[in-house]
């Protein structure tokens, strides 16, 4: 077990690594950020002396190292739009996100188990039918047109709830439903495939023989060994809840990181830029760590191979 948290451990590090090269030189192709925070009529001594005072007049290799050697000791640099330290930004924002994704992860696993393990109880009836059709329609809606057409109709149309912002509880609503929707379509599926396999097992059917109560069978009995490719697939849909943030974020003007990165790409605040993607990043990791250590406990066929 200690091996392969190990080995884990060391693949999740050098796809970090990897993505944070490739982001810092990325940015650096959209141009210079001299070009958006001085006057369209800077000289060029002006211009030179912005960059040489934020590093930007050095090779790009010469800043890689800086950074790097700032990320040795925490410091990732300062932010040019809020003259803060980019990591203390970053942090402000991703707590944001975090907390649209703590709210919205629980109503995704609520929803998905629910729907999912009594469509699988009856395959086939009116209720296995309606789940089906609404889960495969709210899996394959894109997040952006939920959002717009959120708005239209129960911001702009109805005014039942706020167009953006943060103030309210009212606030989170559209945007935890939006979050939430297609991660529910995907996990109603999974459920109901898992489901569907654990119900015809020997065991279940032995249950239903001695008449234990159906309720009993399907969250005791099934939903116990159902639930190995769910938590899976719901390490999936978590990380994709982070990267879908970003659209919602945008959208609902909801201040967390995704919000905050394209903002920072439009504005080439590189310091910013790299900070959410290696904060980002390492969520998502440790996240897939957590899960693949959880999936190898469950099942020690994964571990042993």
């Amino acid at each position: 077990m200690k091996q392969y948290v190990i080995g884990r451990g060391v693949q999740s590090i050098v796809s970090l690594v990897a993505l944070v090269v490739l982001v810092f030189f990325m940015a650096r192709l959209t141009g210079s950020p001299a070009d958006l925070y001085l006057p369209p009529d800077a000289t060029a001594d002006q211009v030179a002396q912005f960059n040489k005072l934020h590093g930007f007049d050095d090779p790009q290799i010469v800043q890689f190292g800086r950074f790097v050697a700032g990320f040795l000791q925490l410091d990732l640099g300062t932010s040019l739009q809020y003259s803060r330290p980019a990591l203390e930004v970053v942090l402000t924002a991703f707590g944001t996100t975090l907390s649209l994704a703590a709210v919205a992860m629980p109503v995704i696993l609520l929803l998905s188990i629910l729907t999912g393990a009594l469509a699988a109880w009856r395959p086939g009836g009116l209720f296995d039918r309606l789940a089906s059709l609404i889960s495969l329609i709210s899996a394959s809606t894109p997040n952006f047109w939920v959002a717009i057409v959120g708005v239209l109709v129960f911001a702009v149309t109805l005014r039942w709830l706020p167009t953006s912002g943060t103030g309210t509880p009212a606030h989170w609503v559209l945007p935890i439903l939006v979050l939430a929707l297609r991660p529910t379509g995907v996990m109603v599926q999974v459920v109901r495939t898992s489901m569907l396999e654990a119900l015809s097992s020997a065991y279940v059917k032995s249950a239903r023989a001695k008449g234990v109560r159906p309720s009993t069978i399907i969250f005791v009995h099934a939903l116990r060994n159902a639930l190995l490719p769910v938590v899976t697939v719901a390490a999936d849909q978590a990380a994709g809840i982070l990267n879908g943030a970003v659209i919602v974020e945008v959208v609902f003007g909801f201040p967390g990181v995704g919000k905050l990165m394209i903002d920072s790409v439009l504005l080439r605040d590189f310091a910013i830029i790299q900070a959410a993607v290696l904060v980002i990043g390492l969520a998502i990791f440790i996240l897939n760590i957590l899960v693949d250590i959880a999936y190898a406990l469950i099942d020690p066929r994964i571990r042993h191979s």
